[in-house]
């Protein structure tokens, strides 16, 4: 039924500041933004700016700026490195570029680190969201492993949980 990605959205603290740094320092193309004073789906007064950023797929990143709420805030019940979004580049190569650009602006990042699957750097943008710049080290031959292994994980994962409930 689901094809591909369309946009995942975001809220971010300053539109102008979120088009600078996906567009500078990520590289994506800003493709579209939408003025709106009222909320398409439920016609909620609710003033936004809403831009999308396309990747090479043609699928978007997009981010809510959002002026009269209240600022943004981390759910402080889930870690920090919980959510997060992670955007695929083709070689090392690139993401040792991307790595040497976000260092440039002064972005801190964590890694290389090898997943035995993907290698990958984190790294947190302006409006504090994280993300996650990885490279595919997998085979085809280790995805098809992992897909035919991710129900016996499942199972073992609700058999831990059940038995530490059980005490």
């Amino acid at each position: 039924m689901l094809k591909k990605l369309h946009h995942v959205a975001y809220r971010c603290k300053d539109a102008t500041q979120t088009v600078d740094f996906y567009t500078n320092v990520l590289g994506l193309k800003f493709s579209h933004a939408i003025a709106q004073d009222r909320v398409p789906s439920t016609q909620a007064w609710n003033p936004h700016l809403h831009v999308f950023f396309e990747m090479e797929d043609a699928s978007s990143i997009a981010f809510f700026e959002l002026p009269e709420l209240p600022a943004m805030q981390p759910d402080p019940n889930t870690p920090n490195w919980v959510q997060h979004l992670a955007l695929e580049v083709k070689d090392i190569a690139t993401m040792q570029e991307g790595v040497r650009r976000l260092r440039d602006r002064g972005v801190e990042v964590i890694g290389p680190i090898d997943h035995h699957f993907c290698q990958s750097v984190y790294f947190f943008y302006p409006s504090g969201h994280r993300l996650e710049m990885t490279v595919r080290t997998e085979t085809k031959d280790d995805a098809d492993r992992f897909a035919k292994q991710a129900q016996v994980t499942l199972a073992d994962w609700q058999a831990r949980k059940a038995a530490a409930a059980a005490g």
